[in-house]
């Protein structure tokens, strides 16, 4: 068992946690709405500290991250539970799972830089169900890992207070953040959080020299109006700037809404030419293979510099300053090309 960071004591043998925007004020015996967050007995307690449910290694642009160390291995590694409802998720057997009833693997953080070790693969990713209600853990690993020089990354919803991600972002490199809809109500009522307080957290890790890149999923009739997208837009170059990549990712059937039919392509296009009219530099689409929106074009001249077919990088027209071969602009990438073998 293991104390939870970021929480008050209150009267009564209650508690505040401090974690996420929900601040969960709990009673003992309670658990907060991630599930996996204690009161007992007046302290409180992660109650998944340890607790694994999967490892793999992935290549990094399976994150999605498309700017950073592009063709990297990433050991990647999961809990359980998260403080959102999303009825689409596609990891809900773990993101929904309780540690109560979940038979997973204990794994200390020592271990796990251990097999980054073994494996050759210096980039460690904390992602599949929600890693940030995972803190107390990923803090003590992602410290770990940064001692030994190696890279730490988090796919998240970003549903986190900011001080608390201010604790963990010296040991943090990069993000993928899903913008699950750019509409208050959407988020409390079907995804169960709060809009403004993921905004912020991107806002935050932007301004704090993490590289970001976030995730929209398109659902239809949820979150595929052009007036929200466009305001999804405006915010984003607003707050993180032209040169902050943006995937625009097609929804297929899962979970709660397995009856429901996937986005049609021309959406995710329209969509995308939307996000580049509006003048985001790199758009990308997600979940339709073999799709030109896997490339990196130039945001000067608008040639072709990385082509992509899926997670593989087949084509790299940057010279060693990742600058265009064609035009000498600079492409906003973190890293190299990542030599396989």
């Amino acid at each position: 068992m293991h104390e939870a960071m970021f929480y008050d004591k209150l009267e009564g043998g209650m508690v505040r946690c401090r974690l996420c925007p929900w601040n969960c004020t709990l009673s003992k015996g309670q658990v907060g709405r991630c599930r996996t967050r204690k009161n007992i007995d007046g302290k409180l307690y992660t109650l998944i500290y340890g607790l694994v449910s999967s490892t793999a290694i992935d290549p990094i642009e399976k994150k999605p991250l498309f700017h950073f160390y592009p063709g990297a291995p990433i050991f990647s590694i999961s809990s359980v539970g998260c403080n959102f409802r999303c009825p689409w998720c596609q990891n809900w057997e773990i993101s929904q799972a309780s540690p109560d009833n979940f038979v997973g693997s204990y794994m200390s953080p020592e271990r796990v830089v251990e097999l980054m070790k073994h494996y050759e693969v210096p980039f460690l990713a904390f992602t599949y169900n929600e890693p940030l209600i995972w803190f107390e853990y990923i803090y003590e690993t992602a410290k770990m890992a940064k001692r030994e020089n190696f890279y730490t990354v988090a796919v998240t919803n970003g549903h986190i207070n900011i001080e608390p991600l201010s604790k963990l972002m010296p040991y943090l490199d990069a993000a993928n953040i899903d913008v699950k809809a750019f509409n208050p109500e959407t988020y409390l009522k079907i995804i169960g959080g709060k809009l403004d307080g993921v905004l912020q957290a991107i806002i935050e890790m932007k301004r704090k020299g993490v590289h970001v890149e976030t995730t929209y999923l398109v659902i239809p009739d949820l979150n595929d109006s052009e007036d929200e997208f466009k305001k999804m837009v405006k915010w984003h170059l607003d707050n993180l700037g032209p040169e902050t990549p943006l995937h625009i990712s097609r929804f297929f059937p899962m979970y709660k809404y397995s009856d429901r039919s996937p986005t049609p392509i021309e959406t995710i296009e329209k969509l995308w030419n939307i996000a580049r009219e509006e003048g985001l530099y790199y758009v990308y689409v997600g979940n339709i293979p073999w799709h030109g929106g896997e490339n990196t074009y130039c945001p000067h001249c608008g040639k072709l510099v990385i082509r992509r077919i899926g997670f593989d990088v087949i084509e790299w027209n940057l010279d060693e300053e990742n600058r265009c071969k064609y035009c000498g602009e600079k492409v906003h990438i973190v890293g190299r090309l990542w030599k396989k073998g």
